[in-house]
């Protein structure tokens, strides 16, 4: 499985830190660093099930520095895509990607149902 994690996150910390605790093996992926392409995007949302807009990290500065509040109801999903390929930051994180599922954000109820 593949966690995506911005290092300086807490919320990527506390996940990192259950699925440690866990004893659940992941390979670590910096979203910063190594930005998710939009293939692997769209390959994500369709294995997730979710809407698009649970893809955007909505209450970060870029997110609101951008205006994509406004902006992102009159785009379509292959732009949307495109737009978060462009920036690690404006992706929702920790992102989990396992073999049929994809978690969005961290939620332990969520990822304990689905990995213990």
């Amino acid at each position: 499985m593949l966690l995506l994690c911005y290092p300086r996150c807490s919320t990527c910390k506390k996940a990192q830190k259950w699925l440690d605790e866990k004893q659940i093996a992941y390979d670590y992926r910096d979203i910063k660093e190594e930005n998710p392409s939009a293939e692997e995007l769209g390959e994500w949302l369709r294995k997730s099930g979710l809407e698009i807009k649970r893809f955007f990290n909505t209450s970060g500065q870029l997110y609101k520095s951008m205006g994509l509040k406004d902006r992102l109801p009159s785009m379509t999903d292959e732009e949307k895509l495109g737009l978060l390929s462009t920036d690690g930051m404006l992706v929702k994180r920790p992102l989990l990607i396992g073999d049929d599922y994809v978690l969005v954000g961290f939620r332990e109820q969520e990822w304990t149902e689905k990995l213990v």
